[in-house]
């Protein structure tokens, strides 16, 4: 017996909460380039995740997160790789304009097609693969003269989509029973406890990078921080709301709306816009994961 459709004013209701979440995500973004001026980027990660636990933690219950214990490990897991992409997003919006950052990160739908073959064992077909070989030349188009301009930094929004593919495929498989308030508190709490952990190693190993070694923020800078953890705690709640009442494949396109968003913070605070080249890249990364998008659609339709 099929699963009822939603209804239309759920899935409109549902596409108006991710089109908003996706035009306020890149708020973050901004946030942290702006506190990363003088502020390590897991310093801002740390602030990002202890804001969204201290949020979350009076919405969870206590029996959701006792139902969690026997899978703690994976949702553990879940925080070190969410920390990770966010440290390295963080590090490369320090050298990087926002659009460009965000453009290249979107080569984790094509990285999570990959993954999701390999590890959940979802078939993907020779046109899904095509699309995503092609969406990693469009990635090229945009890393190729960044990376001249500013080295290795233009690679790390690969590493950032790397990590948040494998987190998406934990997320997928720990959502078919566990509870997204419970699951967003526990990635806090881990994501949190990692961020702290580099920090503190940082603060007292002599060695590690500038990106881990902790700088006292000043009143103001505190108040970003604070703002950056409330905007991405509710940004991301208002993605659980919008796939609790639309299908994945109807919302998934709508990811692309954080490029207008980024663009348009990118050029009014910081002076930044994108060249022609990677605006080429960004539409042969966006047509790609549509392409990918429709797809999975249609084939969840045969």
């Amino acid at each position: 017996m099929k699963a009822p459709r939603p209804r239309r004013s759920d899935t409109e209701t549902g596409m108006l909460l991710m089109a908003l979440a996706m035009l306020t995500l890149p708020c973050i973004d901004a946030i942290a380039k702006h506190t990363g001026e003088r502020l390590p980027a897991a310093e801002i990660a740390l602030a990002r995740f202890v804001m969204q636990s201290l949020i979350l933690l009076p919405l969870a219950s206590r029996a959701d997160l006792l139902r969690a214990l026997p899978v703690w490990p994976a949702h553990a897991a879940r925080g070190v790789l969410i920390a990770g992409a966010t440290i390295l997003f963080f590090t490369a919006l320090q050298s990087l304009p926002i659009a460009d950052a965000i453009a290249i990160f979107f080569v984790e739908p094509l990285l999570l097609t990959l993954l999701s073959a390999v590890l959940l064992s979802e078939k993907v077909g020779w046109r899904r693969l095509t699309a995503v070989a092609v969406g990693f030349g469009g990635a090229l188009l945009i890393i190729r003269p960044s990376f001249e301009a500013v080295g290795w930094p233009a690679l790390l929004p690969v590493g950032a989509a790397g990590c948040f593919a494998f987190y998406l495929v934990l997320t997928r498989k720990l959502a078919r029973s566990g509870d997204p308030v419970t699951m967003q508190l526990t990635a806090g709490f881990s994501g949190a406890a990692t961020a702290g952990a580099a920090l503190l190693f940082g603060a007292f190993s002599g060695f590690m990078p500038a990106v881990f070694v902790p700088v006292a923020p000043d009143w103001a800078e505190v108040a970003w921080l604070a703002l950056l953890g409330c905007v991405a705690t509710g940004g991301h709640i208002l993605v659980v709301h919008a796939f609790r009442r639309a299908d994945a494949g109807i919302l998934a396109p709508f990811q692309y709306l954080e490029i207008i968003s980024a663009t348009a913070l990118g050029l009014v605070i910081f002076g930044d816009f994108p060249d022609a080249v990677t605006w080429a890249g960004i539409a042969v990364i966006v047509g790609s994961g549509l392409y990918v998008f429709h797809r999975e659609r249609k084939l969840a339709l045969i």
